[in-house]
């Protein structure tokens, strides 16, 4: 094959794979959820991951393409390395009543607080922001969002709070800047 042929089939390869990174941009910037915070805060205090590892239970969450209508949503987090977890994501897919799981993997971007980690869900791209935003001491709760102010989540280690917990836990949100009224209650098995 000479050079010049090569260098055709090259650049016609290139300019394929430019165009589908570009239309699946495109899409997750279409299917991104509104913003529901314009001004993210800092993580209120540090992370121990030793502590932060186990089952979580999804109580609320801002609404998203890709946990749409799910419900029984757990996140089962597990050390990798002193400064890396394995997240395991699952729940039941609405109207299927199947279960569904997605792995994931994090690196923690700040050392200082291990507060914010960066995950991948698609090999070594870690490109997902992933912030404790705040939780209790003894690591019942947590709350957890990134720095586009579009995806919020509250976590607890039981599937069922009182209802005097989630409204601790909602206004808290609302003291973080975020709507609360437009988070999404997740049920639970």
């Amino acid at each position: 094959m000479n050079a010049t042929r090569t260098t055709t089939i090259t650049a016609g390869i290139a300019g394929i794979a430019a165009t589908g990174i570009a239309a699946a941009l495109s899409y997750a910037r279409a299917t991104r959820p509104p913003v529901i915070t314009a001004r993210v805060p800092e993580p209120a205090k540090p992370v121990e991951l030793q502590r932060y590892t186990g089952r979580w239970y999804e109580i609320a969450r801002h609404e998203n393409r890709f946990e749409r209508g799910m419900e029984a949503v757990t996140a089962d987090y597990s050390l990798l390395g002193p400064d890396r977890i394995e997240v395991v994501n699952g729940g039941r897919k609405p109207g299927t009543g199947a279960r569904s799981a997605k792995v994931a993997r994090g690196k923690v971007v700040d050392a200082a607080t291990n507060a914010k980690l960066k995950l991948s869900f698609f090999g070594p791209f870690y490109v997902g922001d992933y912030w404790v935003l705040d939780h209790d001491d003894a690591y019942t709760w947590s709350i957890i969002g990134e720095p586009s102010g579009r995806y919020l989540w509250i976590l607890a280690r039981r599937p069922h709070l009182p209802a005097d917990e989630v409204e601790a836990l909602l206004t808290r949100v609302a003291t973080l800047g975020y709507d609360r009224h437009r988070l999404r209650m997740t049920r639970q098995d």
